[in-house]
């Protein structure tokens, strides 16, 4: 277990974070990892305190959840006896087990984030869905920004440049192709993301579900549900890249 999972490992107020969540958080995220055919498996990767496995085993789904945080896998436990501590390395599954795997705000502080979505598509069967919700940390429109790298017109330039390099070295170079890496920030009492290690964002996410042999769906700059209007607008266009969060839905190839 590496320094960045050893930080959650007896992390009590993660765990207490996470309790306190409200069902809007997560839902749009555990809504779209329902599998498409009913009573099928799911996982969630980062499952906290068990929310969306609650979630999904009420609509009558075989939700299975993992977790690298010691007290929050206790909470957990008392709503499934599916979830289970892990390293957050090496999920505990065998190949092509699950109809859907996602991760909800779980990327961006994985060591090895390159590894973690290779991992999520090795468990999820043919024809299965992959999700993935992180924040973009290369914000470059809208206003609210919580973490520094976000915040600013010299940040947001800089967030846009770096972009653009990334889409041409993704043409250029594949294989050198990497997530950029952050300074954790870490702050007393505990608050959500800014201990964040890896610069998160649809691109790269992209690039890396495409590169484990996925079809991606769906890109889209809103983790929440809003009012459909308002969603199509914010993700019809490439705007939807620069923007809020990173929601990434894809589908494993047969």
């Amino acid at each position: 277990m590496g320094e960045q999972q050893n930080y959650y490992h007896e992390n009590e107020e993660y765990a207490d974070f996470l309790e306190g969540w409200d069902a809007s958080f997560y839902a749009k995220y555990a809504d779209t990892l329902c599998p498409d055919e009913p009573g099928g498996k799911a996982l969630d990767v980062g499952c906290g305190v068990g929310q969306v496995v609650k979630r999904l085993m009420e609509v009558g789904y075989e939700a299975h959840g993992v977790e690298v945080s010691g007290p929050s896998i206790e909470k957990a436990e008392q709503i499934s006896d599916r979830c289970q501590l892990y390293d957050g390395r090496n999920l505990p599954f065998g190949d092509a087990t699950f109809d859907s795997v996602g991760a909800l705000n779980v990327l961006e502080h994985v060591e090895e984030p390159e590894a973690f979505i290779a991992e999520l598509v090795r468990v999820t069967k043919p024809g299965g869905k992959v999700v993935i919700s992180s924040p973009n940390f290369f914000r470059a429109l809208g206003l609210r920004d919580y973490h520094p790298k976000m915040r600013g017109i010299g940040n947001k330039w800089r967030n846009w440049q770096r972009l653009r390099a990334k889409r041409r070295q993704m043409m250029a170079d594949p294989g050198s192709v990497h997530f950029d890496r952050m300074e954790p920030i870490r702050r007393k009492p505990f608050q959500p993301d800014d201990d964040a290690i890896v610069a998160t964002n649809s691109f790269e996410i992209k690039f890396f579900l495409e590169q484990n042999d996925c079809d991606v769906l769906r890109v889209e700059c809103t983790d929440r549900h809003v009012a459909k209007p308002i969603d199509v607008a914010l993700n019809l266009g490439p705007w939807r890249y620069l923007m809020f969060n990173a929601f990434v839905v894809a589908r494993r190839k047969s």
